[in-house]
């Protein structure tokens, strides 16, 4: 019987116990790890689908625009004042109270555009990531780069946040466009004075617009299966092609 509990003959038949499995990582992780360790984030989601971080993104977006609609009015003026003498150019029959109204319902409705706007954004910047990254041979699949894109977009959050903290504390005089509160090339350029080509184009050399760029090619790498100079390359020209919209608005006025 010693000889018995000893050897563990007893238990020869019995099973092993189950090894132990990792946790599954929290969805709210997901928007702390991105800014540390993004390629784990776009790894463990590259089958989640896109809806939910679209979703966030969005709802920031909009929030954080109600927050900064007061200490970046300046801003809103400027930007509006420049608009209305480019339509006044195009159609001299335009008057003050039709520019007031369009004015009036841009204000009322500005979260309905960011709600709408930004998911539309997301969007088209994921088509052309998974697009492009055909071009280098890249696996990605359209869902996959519709997440790497609604991911990528979290950096606007903290871009809004530099703006509102920039909002209370620069002059509202030299406030007078939307690269004013930027981190990059275009906070240097007046607006009233440089021309809106030119801002199109410096005003993507920011830190924000940048670090989307880099999450773009990190997560194109890791969900398409291809080197990071590859994505790297494809992430460029997608930055190249998100300069079209200021480039054919500017070409409008």
């Amino acid at each position: 019987m010693t000889d018995q509990f000893t050897s563990g003959s007893l238990y020869e038949n019995e099973p092993a116990p189950p090894a132990p499995t990792a946790s599954p990582t929290a969805r709210w992780e997901d928007y702390m790890d991105i800014f540390y360790a993004p390629a784990s984030v776009f790894a463990r989601r590259a089958t989640s689908g896109f809806g939910l971080p679209m979703l966030v993104v969005t709802v920031l977006l909009a929030a954080l625009f109600f927050a900064n609609r007061g200490v970046l009015q300046p801003v809103m003026d400027g930007e509006f004042a420049r608009q209305s003498a480019a339509m006044m150019r195009k159609n001299p029959a335009i008057t003050a109270e039709q520019l007031a109204k369009g004015r009036d319902i841009g204000e009322k409705f500005g979260a309905i555009f960011i709600v709408l706007g930004t998911p539309v954004a997301i969007f088209f910047t994921g088509i052309a990531l998974w697009l492009v990254g055909k071009i280098f041979e890249a696996r990605q699949t359209l869902a996959a780069a519709l997440m790497v894109a609604s991911y990528a977009f979290l950096p606007k959050v903290l871009a809004s946040i530099a703006a509102g903290v920039q909002g209370m504390f620069m002059d509202s005089a030299s406030m007078n466009g939307a690269y004013r509160v930027s981190l990059g090339v275009g906070r240097f350029f007046d607006p009233d004075v440089a021309s809106a080509m030119l801002l199109a184009i410096v005003g993507r050399l920011d830190v924000f617009t940048i670090w989307i760029t880099v999450l773009l090619a990190i997560g194109l790498s890791v969900t398409g299966g291809i080197s990071r100079g590859k994505a790297a390359l494809a992430a460029a020209i997608v930055w190249c092609l998100g300069a079209l919209p200021g480039v054919l608005g500017a070409l409008s006025r």
